[in-house]
């Protein structure tokens, strides 16, 4: 998970710039065909206007800033698990019905999964953003990003709560995916933080062990050259 070098030389510039679109086309395809007669029309449409925002940001503001492959491939992991969130409704996915059966739970856990992910996998991206741009280095440059996301699952908690009220009342629960737990949003929230501290933890730990390897692999002194 060691953040990608982006050069501004034209081949490797051109190499990330072909991946990303690449990615970018990959998960159009997805998109498109799970717009394909889903669930619930009104749902989806909900579902749909972050994640449409959320992307056209991303392409809009391509040249000027540049995530790494590493980023853009999480980002687009984590779009293509909400896609089928929403072409299915959340609480209306297959596989988590599976899950439901195969555990023994209560609800489909789907929902659940996705809040999870969303810390596992945009914490890192979120990481790259505020390590070069506000320059967080050493252990903030952990704890922030984790923080942030635990503030913006709260936040999108409320806006989604909004939308549901103000778009369609009548698909309220639909939308946010309740599926009659009181404590849905909270629990959604502790998902999400879990995940971040959990990628967190990894990215700590192998960019630790990159740099005693690097340090270890240079040479402890140079030779004098001088008499």
């Amino acid at each position: 998970m060691v953040v990608d070098t982006i050069q501004q030389g034209g081949g490797e510039r051109e190499g990330h710039r072909r991946i990303a679109a690449g990615l970018l086309l990959a998960y159009g395809v997805i998109w498109v065909w799970l717009a394909i007669n889903p669930v619930n029309r009104h749902d989806w449409f909900l579902e749909n206007l972050l994640a449409v925002g959320l992307v056209a940001a991303l392409v809009l503001t391509y040249r000027r800033y540049s995530f790494s492959l590493t980023s853009y491939s999480l980002i687009t992991a984590f779009m293509v698990l909400h896609a089928i969130g929403a072409h299915y409704t959340y609480a209306e996915v297959p596989f988590g019905f599976w899950l439901k059966e195969m555990g023994g739970l209560s609800r489909n856990p789907f929902d659940r999964i996705v809040h999870f992910a969303y810390g596992l996998l945009l914490v890192y991206p979120l990481r790259e953003l505020l390590v070069r741009l506000a320059g967080l280095q050493g252990a903030w440059s952990y704890v922030m990003p984790v923080s942030s996301i635990l503030a913006q699952s709260a936040f999108f908690e409320v806006i989604e709560a909004i939308v549901a009220m103000v778009v369609s009342p009548e698909l309220g629960s639909m939308y946010l995916g309740t599926q009659g737990d009181e404590w849905d949003a909270q629990k959604d929230m502790a998902a999400a933080f879990g995940g971040a501290i959990l990628t967190m933890l990894m990215a700590a730990g192998i960019f630790a062990r990159h740099h005693s390897q690097k340090s270890q692999s240079s040479p402890r002194s140079a030779p004098s050259v001088l008499h």
